[in-house]
């Protein structure tokens, strides 16, 4: 089979690889879409410690039963499916508990690091376990099914973010994740919803998909706007969809007392955390960690038109020009969102 493989840093290639081999409980998958995720691009050039070569990335996909093994129940080839990205071992005590994500042997599909190497969607086919896959109606393009990871990570960061119908909520980041949670926190209820960005076309198309009010935090003060529009308390809470320290910081300063914050970006390893501030106002404090269960919702959401992804898709390409399209992504492409890999 033809797969992109991170042959070394910054260095991808399209080359002929074995087909994978279909375990027991095991799907083969003709991946039909995959998408270019943030942190892919961020691991091509070996910052992020979670792509060491030799590997095959991607975890954003959806595609086609080919084959299955024999103890698969609920599948057979044909079926159209998605699948989660975080590979749980349904053993463990977290997985018991009710909390895959958190499981203690879980791999990621298309990372590789110390702990494991797992290959990923970039490539005609891929497999993937039964439990973490799920079928999805024909009626949804694989395109648009390939953003069902993405959507999970944010309706996961919105469950976790306490919330009363008609709250106020600022989301600090207005890219592809931050898009999502926007339309995510206005079908939990929030009724303001506040985005901040440093780019005016994120935040026109923030508006777009549900903001009720903008900040460029390149030209306006996020605090004293925020204050403003809620009466000078600040926000019920705040999600941080970047991963660095300003963002994570106005978070903090943005809401009111008692009020939460939800990180839900993890560009940087470590970031300051305002102790004092966190506890004389008595914040909470939420991380969020890929998603728990919520693909099936996700799968209703993008269905019914509730959340809405084709804005968000950049363009399509093949494998052969992916190469160039994790350059012009590495470099920063003005106006570039999600570009979707079709194998």
């Amino acid at each position: 089979m033809k797969a992109l493989l991170l042959s070394e840093v910054k260095k991808l290639q399209v080359v002929e690889m074995p087909m994978p081999a279909c375990g027991p409980t095991d799907l083969l998958v003709k991946v039909k879409a995959c998408g270019i995720c943030g942190s892919d691009i961020h691991g091509f050039d070996g910052s992020s410690g979670r792509r060491i070569p030799p590997l095959v990335m991607g975890h954003e996909a959806a595609g086609i039963v080919q084959d299955v093994g024999p103890d698969v129940q609920g599948f057979k080839i044909g079926d159209r499916v998605t699948f989660d990205s975080t590979v749980s071992c349904g053993k463990c005590h977290y997985c018991k508990k009710g909390s895959i994500n958190l499981c203690e042997n879980r791999q990621v599909l298309g990372v590789s690091c110390n702990e494991f190497r797992r290959q990923g969607a970039f490539a005609e086919f891929v497999t993937v376990p039964q439990n973490i896959a799920y079928h999805i109606p024909d009626s949804l393009p694989f395109e648009h099914a390939a953003m069902i990871e993405a959507v999970s990570i944010a309706v996961h960061a919105a469950n976790r973010t306490p919330r009363s119908i008609g709250g106020s909520v600022v989301v600090v980041g207005s890219g592809m994740i931050g898009l999502l949670c926007i339309q995510t926190l206005k079908i939990a209820g929030f009724s303001k919803i506040i985005a901040v960005d440093l780019e005016d076309e994120k935040l026109q198309l923030a508006k777009k998909l549900g903001a009720t009010h903008t900040i460029n935090a390149r030209t306006e003060d996020p605090i004293s706007l925020v204050l403003k529009w809620t009466e000078g308390r600040g926000a019920d809470a705040a999600m941080e969809v970047v991963g660095a320290n300003k963002p994570v910081s106005t978070c903090f300063q943005v809401v009111r007392r008692g009020g939460s914050v939800t990180l839900v970006g993890n560009l940087t390893p470590s970031v300051e955390l305002p102790l004092q501030t966190v506890v004389t106002r008595e914040l909470s404090v939420f991380g969020s960690c890929a998603s728990n269960g919520e693909i099936p919702q996700c799968i209703e959401l993008l269905a019914s038109g509730a959340i809405q992804v084709a804005p968000l898709i950049t363009a399509t390409t093949d494998l052969e020009h992916t190469p160039k399209w994790f350059d012009r992504l590495y470099a920063g492409e003005k106006g570039a969102m999600k570009v979707i890999v079709t194998p």
